[in-house]
């Protein structure tokens, strides 16, 4: 499975932007998509998972309420909408491919090359 992250850019705090993933490549197995994002120096943090079947969602708290995951099976993409931006957001923005385990878990297999999102203040 391959990735690729796009839609990163600069913007101002407060804007939005729209981040877009296409997997593409041999994707059996496959059942749910992951946003991540990891600032200099700090550890790599989930944002956002989503289901290829059923669409269910969940996020982490610090993006509840500003960012939206959604997917469109027919063009097999997943996108983040990031809305009311804080330069705290700053940071390279990773699509991830892959399944859930079970008791709650998931395993992501598949790391795409990230986007650079930059809020300025």
């Amino acid at each position: 499975v391959q990735l690729q992250a796009s839609g990163g850019g600069l913007v101002q705090a407060g804007g939005s932007l729209r981040l877009s993933c296409a997997p593409s490549g041999r994707t059996f197995g496959v059942n749910v998509m992951g946003w991540f994002r990891q600032a200099p120096g700090k550890e790599r943090e989930f944002l956002a998972r989503i289901m290829w079947s059923g669409g269910s969602t969940n996020y982490a708290d610090s993006v509840k309420g500003r960012f939206t995951i959604s997917r469109d099976n027919a063009k097999n993409a997943v996108y983040l909408q990031m809305n009311s931006l804080k330069p705290e957001d700053t940071a390279n923005y990773y699509c991830a491919a892959g399944r859930f385990i079970g008791a709650g878990r998931y395993q992501y297999d598949y790391w795409g090359q990230g986007t650079q999102v930059t809020v300025s203040s």
